[in-house]
């Protein structure tokens, strides 16, 4: 068994599936103290005319989601996590926390939107995309220069809709689908993919309240409600 201590790597990826990586991977500084995982269940909430309470129907299982706080420092107590031994860059913290957005926070030109992410860290292997970020700066150079922060992320579970579908084994058209559009997707495909025909984008449209089938944009979440015998 070894003893080094495992810190936590972020790795981006520019598709849905992992397998582009963007960059180079980032490793922690400092480990989180602690992180939460929290699950997600959505109903329907209805009512009937009368009764004394709701009857929630079960909707979907949500997406996952990981939230820690990472802190940084550039004191030069803190060994880099590169080179092993202590380091304190000229500009503080800030190189390290600008390395750690353009990673998981900037928009990517080739997908128009931020990075897929992998957090890995002993039994946590987390595929993912950001949520939140909010940075606490508290310490300071005689000019300012911040040397420490506290970042707090949280981050969601990402599945694609091809590992969504093998997973839950609900490819049936009798069923809601909620897809989230990447660049290429047109409704036609979208719904040939769901239903199994395409004829059904225009009603798909309506339902979404599209002004244009023709025009997706990439990140849009779509829902594809269910086919009837008679159709939509």
């Amino acid at each position: 068994m070894s003893g080094n201590l495992e810190k936590m790597i972020i790795t981006a990826y520019s598709d849905q599936n992992f397998k582009v990586q963007v960059g180079t991977s980032y490793t922690v500084w400092i480990n989180p103290a602690s992180y939460t995982y929290k699950y997600a269940i959505y109903y329907n909430d209805r009512q009937a005319q009368g009764s004394s309470g709701p009857s929630p129907d079960f909707n979907r299982i949500g997406p996952d989601s990981v939230s820690f706080d990472l802190v940084f420092d550039a004191t030069g107590v803190v060994p880099s996590p590169i080179t092993g031994t202590p380091d304190a860059p000229a500009d503080g913290v800030a190189g390290l926390i600008d390395r750690f957005k353009a990673l998981v926070l900037k928009l990517n030109g080739n997908i128009h939107s931020p990075n897929f992410v992998m957090l890995s860290w002993a039994q946590l292997q987390f595929a993912c995309r950001l949520q939140s970020m909010d940075i606490a700066y508290t310490l300071f150079k005689p000019d300012g220069t911040p040397l420490r922060a506290r970042m707090s992320v949280s981050f969601l579970g990402f599945t694609s809709e091809q590992q969504l579908a093998k997973k839950a084994n609900k490819l049936s058209p009798d069923l809601t689908h909620i897809v989230t559009v990447v660049a290429g997707d047109s409704l036609p495909t979208l719904c040939q993919k769901i239903y199994g025909s395409s004829l059904y984008y225009l009603r798909v449209a309506e339902h979404n309240r599209l002004n244009s089938f023709r025009q997706l944009v990439p990140g849009t979440q779509l829902l594809f409600p269910p086919v009837a015998k008679g159709g939509l």
